[in-house]
């Protein structure tokens, strides 16, 4: 047995494996050249398309100072200390910040804002998020079409709604979306054909399947405008979709009822309340079902069954495991009771709400209100009910002060009715087009015709839309009134007004009037003074227009300008800069500094040391020779 070692456990020998080096900069040299073979160039990450689909961060995901600026601006929505204003600036100022708010921040903040209806921070707040590339989830889907259904505008609804619904959309319309349009189509513009075909588009479109609430709205709509045979084809198209079972979604059968009491068929109308309110009976019912079942017997005559469902409402109820009644159920046993004129029933169920931890909101304020005010002479409830707003903080809206006007003219009470109105410019509420029109119509009523130019004036200050039928009120009271001059002054508004035209009928009242009196020259200086008016204002426009975009052209010409200057100081400090260094080079070249070698610079790193390097004082470029003294040791 051999004692030698083997081969792979010899000493390597330095002829086939170099390990030495003549001099540090080659060692150097090849340990370069060894790390520049081993390394791996790692592709660099190619930025972000701006068209790529972005998508909502769960909140779980979120980094911890994100998470914590959200707890912060929920705690500004709500509790003692909720600032609404606060919380919108502080999330508009961290769009473009280190801490940028989550989608859910975002849509916390606009679903405050919208139920506040600042509806112009809510459009300001949203278009500045989608700027700052903050991802809309489904939810700030909703919230943008319930905030274009406030501002009275269906066609952009739908047509928001129409892209979210585009095939490949990273964020489908969800079931509430659909919910949205088709209310704002039915219950504020009475739009049913443009409402069925967006349910059909629904139900093409593959993202939600046939929605019960969608075709309760559709039915409600159809039972309004007084077709129930339509309402009860939807109902049972409804059921086709779902199999031709019984729906048992109960949200759909308050307006079945409905459209069965109108088409005069009671006997089915009830027949059917018994087989989904049934002991064994598996529809589904919650607040919003029974609410509509109990309208639907309320309204047809039918009170002591309403009576017996809201009682079982009552004892079903057991917040908030089960939610069976709300603000609406009292609403609507308010509406059966003043249905048959038992308004003394009415006041006292509506006390009851405090008994279930409900508190009275302004909607339900008004709904009582107004029935109050159907009798005339019930004004002083409704004048408590209104003090009784104000003590408990509940913020009376514009439709509760038209309402006390319009009650206080029916008393012949002027200056009280003109109070309530008036009062509503210190509590910072905003009467529109339609409050200004009922205004003016009742003091006209009274002859007060300042008073009621003074309000019309008012009303184009604050930039609202008179309607014609405000103009022709205030111009057959003047005609009727003998004020010649200032009916000929609102019909030239009429004229003037690009909105509005002037019916045949009111030229002819003017101008018989006018010729009534003898002065048909006025009649036609009017015409020639509106042809003037409007080819100057015409004009106006055009110089206007000529103007601005004269200044922004200089604006442009300017900034050319100014780029241009940045531009040749820029070319001129680069030229310098370049000659600075080309100055540099050439002055090293011409030897005017010899550059240092090596031995210098580690001889002035050691000489610090106290040490000599070899060659050290040899001329430059001297080859260092190494030879072997007599006792074995290396010598220079």
């Amino acid at each position: 047995m051999s004692l030698s070692k083997p081969i792979s456990a010899r000493r390597l020998v330095p002829g086939l494996f170099p390990l030495a080096h003549a001099d540090a900069a080659s060692a150097a040299a090849s340990r370069r050249e060894r790390r520049r073979d081993t390394f791996v160039a790692t592709p660099p990450v190619p930025a972000p398309s701006p068209s790529a689909v972005r998508l909502a961060e769960p909140l779980p995901t979120l980094a911890p100072s994100r998470l914590a600026f959200h707890n912060r601006i929920l705690a500004l929505l709500s509790g003692a200390q909720a600032d609404l204003p606060e919380a919108a600036l502080l999330t508009r100022h961290a769009l473009h910040s280190n801490c940028r708010p989550s989608s859910f921040t975002c849509a916390a903040v606009l679903a405050a804002l919208l139920r506040a209806r600042r509806l112009e921070e809510f459009f300001s707040l949203h278009r500045f998020a989608l700027q700052a590339a903050v991802p809309p989830t489904a939810a700030t889907h909703v919230l943008y079409l319930s905030a274009l259904a406030a501002r009275r505008l269906p066609d952009d609804a739908l047509h928001h709604l129409r892209l979210l619904a585009r095939p490949g959309s990273p964020v489908p319309p969800s079931p509430t979306a659909y919910r949205v349009v088709v209310e704002c189509l039915v219950v504020e513009h009475g739009r049913l054909a443009d409402a069925v075909l967006l349910k059909d588009e629904m139900l093409d479109s593959g993202f939600v399947g046939p929605d019960p609430k969608v075709y309760n709205l559709l039915m409600a709509g159809f039972v309004g405008a007084g077709d129930g045979a339509k309402a009860v084809e939807l109902y049972h198209e409804l059921k086709d979709k779902v199999g031709g079972e019984l729906v048992l979604d109960g949200i759909v059968y308050g307006c079945l009822m409905k459209a069965y009491f109108l088409m005069g068929m009671e006997e089915k109308a009830m027949e059917c309340y018994r087989e989904v309110l049934g002991v064994e009976s598996e529809v589904r019912f919650g607040a919003e079902s029974y609410n509509e079942v109990v309208d639907a017997l309320g309204q047809n005559g039918r009170l002591e069954d309403a009576l017996k469902l809201f009682d079982r409402m009552l004892k079903e109820h057991d917040a908030p495991l089960w939610i069976a009644v709300d603000l609406r159920s009292f609403r609507v046993m308010v509406d059966a009771y003043c249905a048959v004129g038992r308004f003394e029933d009415a006041i006292s169920v509506f006390r009851r709400m405090g008994e279930w931890k409900l508190v009275p909101d302004v909607a339900s304020y008004n709904n009582l209100i107004r029935h109050l005010l159907g009798l005339n002479q019930l004004i002083g409830e409704v004048e408590v009910l209104y003090k009784e707003m104000c003590e408990c903080g509940v913020g009376a809206n514009e439709e509760t002060h038209v309402l006390l006007m319009e009650a206080c003219f029916s008393v012949n009470r002027i200056d009280d009715g003109i109070s309530y109105f008036d009062k509503m410019d210190g509590l910072e509420l905003k009467p529109d087009a339609i409050a200004y029109n009922k205004l003016i119509d009742s003091l006209v009523g009274f002859n007060m015709l300042d008073k009621a130019q003074e309000y019309f004036d008012q009303m184009k200050v604050k930039g609202l839309s008179s309607s014609i039928s405000s103009y022709e009120i205030l111009l057959k009271a003047y005609v009727a009134a003998g004020q010649l001059d200032d009916a000929a002054k609102v019909a030239k508004g009429i004229l003037l007004d690009e909105k509005v035209v002037l019916s045949d009928e009111m030229r002819e009242l003017l101008e018989g009037a006018l010729r009534g009196d003898g002065r048909e020259d006025d009649i036609t200086k009017l015409y020639e003074d509106v042809v003037r008016e409007k080819a100057e204002a015409e004009a106006q426009a055009a110089d206007e227009k000529a103007r601005a975009e004269a200044l922004a052209k200089e604006e442009r010409e300017r900034r050319r300008a100014e780029a241009a200057a940045q531009d040749a100081a820029a070319a001129k400090a680069s030229a310098a800069a370049i000659e600075a260094i080309l100055a540099h080079k050439r002055k090293m070249e011409n030897g005017v500094l010899p550059a240092p070698d090596a031995n210098a610079l580690d001889g002035g790193f050691l000489g610090k040391l106290g040490l000599r390097t070899a060659g050290e004082g040899m001329p430059q470029g001297t080859q260092i020779t190494e030879r072997t003294g007599e006792n074995g040791q290396g010598q220079l």
